[in-house]
């Protein structure tokens, strides 16, 4: 059993609920849990308007359940987080089929008077992981021992969590110690531990992020997952937290091709990646003077492997460091893991 972020144990296999999405991009811990947990997902639940899929077979709550899930999870992240009223009857069919609902939403299941009677009814439970843990310090700055790496983003959505899981199963199949640190919900499911560091208040961001990366050994490794942008107009505080809460050693920096306007704010365009780069190197300085970029993680989605690999090259060319897709893995993943660990053992 899985747990979340207070250790309660999250009941499994899941029912993935797309609910009536048509961006993909939203349906990032449906996709999350396919890719990264992709043992515990039985099928997807999705009503009639929703254009996306995440390929595994489409059942009712009731076959889902008879095929042995034991769960419904919201796989989608509205603007807000909010639990949309045309989700309701859907998720009380899940109810009735015996399947208890799992939610990284900000809005609380049990404030909807409908499925808060309805679980209560049926004995089926409402399990909130966007909780974030009780008496969070405030940031100190204090110098931590260990090493910490951080995935940042020229926008939200385009492979933060992805970069992190590879990146942490890449420096564990060298040997190092290492682990994925979880700062969203999917990634909480996925790993099993973490903190939402989106539900935490404002004050007490950056200390949460002191608090998810505590002193270490000097050899061991914190991959913690990025969230938000600093360039996105509504989420740039809780990167800003993360950056210096963490103090990472090391930013590995992510960027989606052909993604040239923020999501869901498209007056606003994403940054150059020289621009970003720059800018997290300024920020991170306050908390780590030595902080450094280990490279890119382009998301190459939609590309061809030819073109994919020209797209590598190209940045590569242009920034003169390593980049690399962690999906398509390859030479040139490996040379950004070795630059991620080249100030291993230095002061």
């Amino acid at each position: 059993m899985r747990s979340d972020a207070s250790g309660r144990a999250l009941p499994q296999p899941y029912l993935l609920f797309l609910g009536d999405i048509t961006e993909a991009p939203f349906a990032k811990t449906a996709f999350g849990l396919r890719d990264w947990a992709g043992g515990l997902c039985i099928g997807e639940f999705a009503l009639a308007a929703s254009t996306v899929t995440t390929g595994l077979p489409r059942l009712t709550p009731q076959e889902a359940y008879a095929r042995g899930a034991r769960a419904l999870v919201i796989g989608v992240a509205t603007r807000g987080g909010a639990v949309m009223p045309a989700w309701i009857p859907a998720l009380r069919e899940a109810m009735e089929a015996g399947l208890d609902i799992i939610s990284g939403m900000h809005s609380r299941l049990a404030d909807n008077r409908e499925l808060a009677a309805a679980a209560t009814h049926l004995g089926r439970k409402l399990i909130e992981v966007r909780t974030p843990p009780s008496n969070i310090p405030v940031a100190t700055g204090r110098k931590r021992t260990g090493k910490r790496l951080l995935t940042v983003g020229t926008d939200c959505a385009l492979g933060k969590k992805y970069t992190a899981l590879a990146l942490t199963r890449a420096l564990r199949k060298r040997g190092i110690d290492a682990d994925f640190r979880a700062t969203g919900q999917t990634g909480i499911m996925i790993s099993g531990a973490g903190i939402p560091m989106d539900a935490v208040v404002a004050d007490f961001a950056a200390g949460a992020a002191e608090m998810l990366t505590p002193d270490a050994a000097a050899g061991h490794w914190d991959v913690v997952e990025g969230q938000g942008s600093i360039f996105h107009p509504s989420y740039s505080g809780v990167s800003l937290a993360l950056l210096h809460g963490t103090q990472p050693d090391v930013f590995v920096l992510c960027h989606e091709v052909g993604r040239e306007r923020i999501l869901g704010l498209e007056t606003f365009p994403t940054p150059t990646l020289r621009e970003a780069i720059e800018l997290h190197l300024i920020l991170g300085r306050r908390t780590n003077p030595q902080i450094r970029c280990a490279g890119v993680s382009l998301n190459t989605r939609g590309l061809s492997d030819e073109q994919a690999t020209r797209e590598l090259a190209n940045w590569r060319a242009e920034l003169h460091l390593p980049v690399a897709d962690p999906v398509r893995g390859g030479a040139e993943m490996e040379q950004l893991v070795s630059a991620c660990l080249a100030t291993e053992g230095l002061p």
